[in-house]
């Protein structure tokens, strides 16, 4: 049976892991006493005993975890920032192509981030098909339930006295630097990091990221975009959808609790929206290390999964 260890297990990521995989047959997980949750030694104890581990840290911690992993035959699945561009790890979004193989044979995965993970799906199949280029100048707007936050902006959020400027949606990242943009340029092939923009709203989890551009930067029209998905995205959790909305409207809490993706194209003959909706919980984060984690077993990638 394979042996799975959570480092992080009471964060959001890591709770969200542990539920998903609670009922699971083929796995052990190991649990480490609350006591001994942030001990040094037990922590490397786990993380030498485990097949697979998870890291569900603040960057500097999952580097410290990585370290202590050394001599080890684990192979790490780290949900933080801090591995995503490295050298020798694998990006973690297996829908993207030729990356399905090497998460299976890979022994350090960096789970994408959750804002990262629309933009991506959304963006570099048109760069591989050639509908966009390097030099490529885009904008992203991108939608995010509270809880992507964690524990402490959930409790804000959740607050019977919470302040009123929570109550509307609030932009971030508002020097250009979000910690995302270097992967999310760096995974696309993009010379240049998009404009972005996020905003976290007064909703627990879901995600809506879009992308908007002009028909005459693809050079095709909205059916031809469309075609260039669906056969991008034949396997896997990231769907396309012709036409996804509800009358007139795109949630951004439509896929709440759920661990796969749904992309779709609106607009007209001149303007297009490219638009991506799924779980910041789910296949924005515990849903795609998850379905890594699935990928290494060998199994089916959407076992234990809500899709």
């Amino acid at each position: 049976m394979t042996k799975v260890f959570i480092d992080g297990s009471a964060g959001t990521t890591g709770l969200r892991i542990h539920e998903r995989l609670a009922d699971r047959k083929d796995i052990e997980l190991l649990i480490l006493p609350e006591e001994l949750r942030k001990d040094t030694a037990a922590r490397r104890e786990a993380l030498h005993t485990a097949d697979i581990a998870f890291l569900c840290l603040p960057d500097d911690a999952a580097r410290e975890a990585v370290a202590l992993a050394e001599g080890s035959k684990v192979a790490i699945i780290d949900t933080s920032t801090a591995h995503r561009t490295e050298d020798g790890w694998e990006y973690g979004f297996p829908e993207l192509y030729g990356r399905r193989k090497r998460i299976a044979k890979s022994k350090r995965i960096g789970n994408p981030g959750c804002h990262a993970s629309g933009f991506i799906a959304l963006v570099e199949p048109l760069m591989r098909a050639g509908m966009l280029h390097r030099n490529v100048n885009l904008s992203c707007f991108s939608l995010t339930g509270y809880s992507g936050g964690g524990k402490k902006m959930i409790a804000e959020y959740e607050s019977t006295d919470r302040d009123a400027l929570l109550n509307a949606p609030r932009m971030y990242g508002l020097t250009q630097q979000h910690k995302h943009l270097k992967e999310m340029t760096r995974i696309c092939g993009m010379d240049v990091p998009p404009i972005f923009c996020p905003i976290v709203a007064p909703f627990y989890a879901g995600m809506e990221v879009t992308v908007p551009v002009h028909a005459k930067t693809l050079g095709a029209n909205i059916k031809e975009v469309g075609e260039v998905y669906k056969a991008y995205y034949k396997d896997g959790l990231v769907k396309f959808v012709e036409s996804g909305d509800e009358g007139g409207f795109l949630s951004a809490n439509a896929f709440e609790g759920r661990d796969d993706m749904q992309i779709t194209v609106t607009g007209n003959a001149e303007r297009y929206v490219l638009v991506a909706r799924y779980d910041n919980l789910g296949k924005g984060a515990s849903g795609a290390a998850i379905q890594n984690m699935n990928l290494l077993l060998g199994v089916d990638e959407a076992t234990g999964l809500i899709v």
